[in-house]
């Protein structure tokens, strides 16, 4: 089985799995791409940094990523997995503990394609920097929690609503 770096494709249509956790593989993306494409962009967010938090969820590599310019949650596959390639921009329904989520399929050059979804982008102006990286992990834990409700309590589906305070 290749290494978490080789992207060397099983089949023409197939790849390998990461052996070991693609965190920080995937901030040194985000970081050529924030230095490369984002960060002249009005929406930028210079004082927030790049984090990435990453665990195996049945199988797969599940994580919260967090950049000056957005939350997203991301998928990638995991020890011993093997995923068929996919056409970009393709969506995906997934159930997750927490309730279920619309991914897209994005590629990145050196994890190859993922599955992502936004939670927040641009990231809300009053976030700062520490709220941000706690926000990474709570947002992870949030994802692998199984749901409590209240019966009283009505449910709100937007995910942009879960990580708005209100003043």
């Amino acid at each position: 089985m290749p290494s978490e770096h080789d992207l060397t494709a099983i089949g023409a249509d197939e790849f390998w799995g990461f052996e070991q956790n693609p965190a920080d593989l995937l901030i040194e993306q985000y970081q050529q791409i924030a230095q490369e494409e984002m960060a002249t962009l009005p929406f930028y967010r210079a004082e927030m940094p790049i984090v990435v938090e990453m665990q195996q969820h049945e199988g797969q590599w599940l994580g919260t990523v967090l950049t000056p310019w957005m939350l997203s949650v991301v998928i990638l596959p995991g020890p011993d997995q093997v995923w068929s390639l996919r056409k970009l921009g393709e969506r995906i329904a997934l159930s997750l503990p927490r309730g279920d989520m619309t991914f897209m399929v994005g590629e990145l050059p050196k994890t190859g394609q993922l599955l992502s979804c936004s939670l927040m982008s641009p990231i809300e102006p009053h976030i700062s920097a520490d709220e941000g990286k706690a926000l990474v992990a709570d947002t992870l834990k949030m994802l692998l929690s199984l749901p409590v409700q209240d019966e009283a309590t009505p449910v709100s589906v937007s995910r942009r609503e879960l990580f708005l305070r209100k003043r």
